[in-house]
């Protein structure tokens, strides 16, 4: 039912900064702004899916809903959104499972440049029911114009998003049995926890447990995200030039990678930058 990550939103107080950091940081421009239903929005669409900055925009229940968010959370990682084929199957599965979803709403998104138009069938579970992870699901009517690489050596997918849980059974049962997403690696460390990979699409829902630094048992949480690179050591030379503060290259945790930390203009979000050895050929 789950065909791929669609999305993922970042709250923002302001969304020129915002934007102009994750420009930076992506070495493309954004492929879609909107405003409207009291929220500015801004849209950077890789190979594989979106990175949605929003931040309140005048009056309104959507504006004072992300002012209290950012109130409580500061700004950072807010939701997920799964891309389906089917929003009505997707729907009733959902209802099935007991994770009480919305009704289905059309929605439509103006971009402010092009005045091009976007539509889509949404749903969201019940928050309580997701373990306090705000879940979307939905279906697009057609693709999303990409974005424009503004300079070498960008980023150019993602490769994994992060959720924290201090209850890894529960977390998996939610991710895997209930939602589908097939688990590709169970892996435990004495030195980093437990790490729990789901396949969703060309990218990995990443759950992590690392004892003792998340206790809410009931709640996960967003916690980061991973993004591709052809050239990691290309990437590091540009965001250094550009005053970004990152860290050595080092060799990731996964066989044949190498990666390397972003440690500014991410709003709170940890952030790693991969690059994938190729494979030798058979």
């Amino acid at each position: 039912m789950i065909t791929g990550l669609d999305h993922v939103v970042v709250l923002v107080g302001d969304i020129a900064v915002a934007a102009t950091a994750y420009q930076t940081l992506f070495g493309c421009a954004p492929a879609w702004r909107s405003s409207g239903d009291g929220a500015e929005r801004v849209l950077f669409t890789l190979d594989n899916m979106t990175l949605e900055l929003m931040s309140p925009g005048g009056d309104g229940e959507t504006a004072d809903r992300i002012r209290a968010v950012m109130s409580e959370r500061g700004e950072g990682l807010a939701s997920l959104c799964f891309r389906t084929n089917d929003i009505a199957k997707m729907h009733r599965r959902l209802d099935r499972l007991t994770l009480r979803p919305e009704p289905v709403a059309e929605v439509e998104s103006h971009d402010a440049t092009t005045g091009a138009t976007l539509s889509w069938k949404r749903t969201r579970a019940a928050t309580d029911a997701t373990r306090g992870v705000r879940l979307f699901f939905l279906e697009l009517a057609k693709e999303r114009p990409l974005s424009v690489r503004t300079t070498p050596a960008s980023i150019t997918a993602m490769d994994h998003v992060v959720i924290a849980t201090a209850d890894p059974e529960r977390a998996a049962a939610l991710y895997g049995a209930r939602l589908g997403l097939d688990m590709a690696l169970d892996r435990s460390h004495p030195d980093w926890g437990r790490l729990m990979f789901f396949r969703c699409g060309d990218l990995i829902v990443e759950v992590v447990h690392r004892p003792g630094k998340d206790t809410d048992a009931n709640h996960d949480r967003l916690w980061g995200l991973s993004w591709r690179v052809a050239d990691i050591d290309a990437t590091r030379a540009r965001l250094v030039s550009a005053g970004v503060d990152v860290s050595d290259v080092r060799t990731g945790r996964k066989p044949g990678t190498r990666v390397l930390t972003v440690r500014s203009s991410t709003y709170g979000i940890p952030t790693l930058l991969v690059e994938r050895t190729p494979r030798p050929a058979s």
